[in-house]
């Protein structure tokens, strides 16, 4: 079964989408009910939602860090 999970499960808030895959909490939990074509339609969307999510970190990364270290800041 396809699927176009990324294993970045984190839902955002304002979109109510996936960070890593652009799907809904629905269509998350329902995903293995779904038939082929379903499943299909959503995927065709997914890279519009994940155009639409704002991929900001949610807290300090090592290499954002790094670079700031790196960078004098």
């Amino acid at each position: 079964m396809e699927s176009p999970c990324i294993l970045v499960c984190a839902i955002d808030d304002k979109t109510g989408y996936c960070f890593g895959c652009g799907r809904t909490r629905d269509e998350i939990g329902s995903w293995t009910l779904y038939t082929d074509a379903e499943r299909h339609r959503i995927m065709m969307a997914l890279p519009e939602r994940l155009a639409a999510v704002e991929r900001k970190p949610r807290r300090e990364t090592r290499r954002s860090r790094m670079a700031q270290e790196r960078n004098g800041a």
